[in-house]
């Protein structure tokens, strides 16, 4: 499915059914690439911003995803229905934040955001943002570039 649904309707329609699909759920498989070419695959939890059809997922800087990304942003993100026959493929040119450095950085900033929209409110924010600087967290955002799968229905 690519990006160029603007002349085919039924395409248009698949394609908003195939992000609902990333919309609709919070959990994945982050798909990097190994030095090697081979794929490295981690399940993680997702939020997707449909105004931005940006993927954002939080990771630590000591990761072998996160490794793979500096050295190659590509990536792909995939997700599933309950049942698993409807899936959607989300691909596109990953970027990293910096490292979490201060309880109160733009990164921190975001993390927040970023759990709360997975997961609501946190029972204790200060020691979420202490964590986020121990653990050295980031973000990974992803832009859907192209987006295919077998849409619900």
């Amino acid at each position: 499915m690519t990006e160029d649904s603007t002349q085919d309707p039924t395409r248009a329609s698949t394609q908003d059914a195939l992000l609902q699909l990333l919309s609709g759920t919070r959990g994945g498989v982050l798909v990097t690439l190994k030095g090697d070419g081979r794929p490295q695959l981690s399940n993680v939890s997702h939020a997707y911003y449909p105004e931005e059809r940006v993927v954002r997922i939080s990771v630590t800087d000591d990761r072998a995803k996160t490794r793979n990304l500096r050295r190659d942003p590509r990536a792909s993100y995939h997700v599933t229905s309950d049942d698993r026959w409807a899936y959607t493929v989300a691909e596109g040119t990953a970027e990293l934040s910096p490292v979490a450095r201060d309880p109160h950085d733009d990164t921190v900033e975001e993390l927040v955001r970023l759990y709360r929209d997975v997961l609501g409110e946190h029972p204790d924010w200060d020691d979420y943002r202490a964590a986020m600087v121990r653990d050295r967290r980031l973000v990974v955002r992803l832009p859907v570039e192209r987006v295919y799968g077998i849409p619900k229905g």
